[in-house]
């Protein structure tokens, strides 16, 4: 009975790393076809629009409530900036982790391999993007935002624990909701021109790695037995939550003038055109866990609490 059942195994994995080299190759290909450098693809010495948007305006976390009704246009103008440095130092501490991950995947496996191959042309493009971020907050006049030591010092623990399926899923609650957000930058012309050059090359650049993590989710969630299963759906839940409230915090608010930040922040919280607009930039990612049997279940609560489920 052992035999058929190794030669069974063998037979599968054998199977899984031949689709890994395919989608692997395809996408070092892309990539030698098309990135980007920061430093030479933007023209960081073109000045700011006065008065322009730094998000579009439709996606200020205040948008829509009375609370917005009473701000100036600078007013309003300031917390679309101080959004879009948050939203940027998330993106860089997300990257961090994610480059951490995927050095230690690749540590562990066959370096001439196609799949690390491709892992390590992605922790470059990671590198680039968070050198763009940083450079994007110095030049709107920023100051990076920090999360509380508690959830720095918790998610240190993230490279060491995540692999396989949860690393995927964490990989994909950071980079596909913000690439659907981002995406709403580029259609939008009142956004000041250099934030849409920054989120056109973070956009372009993110589709392949989003390719990347969701075709390897799904070769090691058929062969994952159920306590993997239900650990990546709870890593995916509180992921999302976490991201939502980390967009929205009391710090933003107190930067951009506003008298009372925590009010502020709970009113971004309850708002619903805030809630429409993070369900509509998860509404892609949302449909494929889905279909994964990756929402459901007790974790599915933490859905809800965020926002990003319609």
């Amino acid at each position: 009975m052992r035999s058929p059942v190794r030669k069974q195994r063998r037979e599968a994995a054998e199977m899984v790393r031949t689709d890994r080299e395919t989608t692997a190759n395809r996408l070092l290909k892309a990539s030698a076809n098309l990135s980007y450098d920061p430093h030479v693809d933007i023209d960081w010495n073109a000045p700011l629009v006065d008065g322009s948007f730094f998000i579009p305006e439709r996606t200020v976390s205040l948008y829509g409530t009375p609370l917005w009704d009473r701000m100036s246009h600078e007013q309003r103008v300031e917390l679309s900036r101080q959004e879009l440095i948050n939203s940027v130092s998330v993106g860089i501490w997300f990257e961090i982790i994610l480059m951490q991950m995927l050095l230690r995947m690749s540590y562990n496996t066959d370096p001439t391999t196609a799949h690390v191959r491709y892992a390590l042309t992605e922790i470059a493009d990671e590198c680039r993007h968070s050198t763009m971020f940083s450079m994007l907050i110095e030049k709107v006049g920023g100051r990076p935002y920090r999360n509380p030591r508690p959830l720095q010092l918790t998610a240190q623990a993230l490279p060491l624990i995540l692999r396989g399926p949860s690393m995927w899923v964490a990989t994909l609650i950071g980079e596909e909701v913000f690439d659907a957000l981002q995406r709403e930058h580029l259609k939008d012309e009142t956004v000041q021109p250099l934030v849409r050059a920054v989120m056109r090359i973070h956009v372009t650049e993110e589709a392949r790695h989003v390719r990347y993590a969701r075709e390897d989710l799904m070769r090691l969630l058929e062969h994952s037995p159920w306590p993997v299963r239900e650990f990546t759906r709870d890593v995916v839940a509180v992921g999302a939550l976490m991201l939502a409230r980390i967009l929205a915090r009391p710090k933003q608010y107190a930067r951009a003038g506003l008298p009372d930040p925590k009010r502020a922040a709970e009113l971004a919280w309850a708002n619903p055109q805030r809630r429409e607009t993070l369900a509509s930039g998860a509404s892609r990612l949302v449909r494929f866990l889905a279909e994964a049997d990756l929402i459901g279940g007790p974790s599915k609560k933490l859905w809800r609490d965020s926002g990003l489920l319609a």
